[in-house]
């Protein structure tokens, strides 16, 4: 196949409608669930921000057809170390290792999983960012077994997803990506 496959438009916005709703719902959830445990704390508006800049990225990469990718990777690990910097200013609490970088990994593997599906033609120059991200996805492992923080949920959902994501992007552009190495190396 010398060109990859191209997913129709129809499928695309029906792809895009579900994952919306999808979002949506996630936000939902977040807010009900910050009201009813830590009314006090507003940790939601941080996740729910992090949804919206995923789809506003998502939508800015779709319609100017650019690789963020790269931005994506660099803003998740800055905002981490950003967050991680505030709790550690603030006396250590461990929100940043508990709640922060778990959504921060979450986001940043949803908006990557986004932009693999919508942008098809580029499945190459994404790879990079995309194992990059995997690796960067690992640290909630390392938080649990260091015994760094007391709730896991979140590191195991945001594990989960990178691993979900990995399968799904593999199964996505595996044998694009076999076809480009061949015709690249003549193998």
């Amino acid at each position: 196949m010398l060109y990859p496959k191209k997913l129709s438009s129809k499928k695309s916005n029906l792809l895009m409608r579900i994952l919306l709703g999808v979002s949506l719902i996630i936000a939902i959830i977040l807010t009900i669930i910050n009201k009813l445990t830590t009314p006090e704390i507003h940790w939601a508006a941080l996740a729910n921000s992090g949804i919206i800049y995923a789809w506003i990225t998502v939508i800015y990469s779709i319609h100017k057809r650019t690789n963020i990718a790269g931005y994506v990777m660099i803003q998740a690990i800055a905002i981490s170390l950003l967050t991680t910097y505030i709790d550690y200013n603030l006396g250590f609490k461990g929100w940043s290792l508990e709640i922060s970088i778990p959504i921060i990994i979450m986001i940043a593997n949803v908006t990557m999983l986004v932009l693999t599906i919508v942008s098809h033609r580029k499945y190459v120059r994404y790879a990079i960012y995309q194992l990059v991200i995997c690796v960067y996805s690992l640290i909630p492992i390392y938080f649990i077994q260091e015994e760094l923080i007391d709730n896991y949920i979140l590191s195991y959902v945001a594990i989960g997803i990178s691993i979900l994501n990995f399968i799904l992007t593999i199964l996505l552009s595996a044998r694009d990506v076999k076809e480009v190495v061949i015709r690249k190396f003549h193998m």
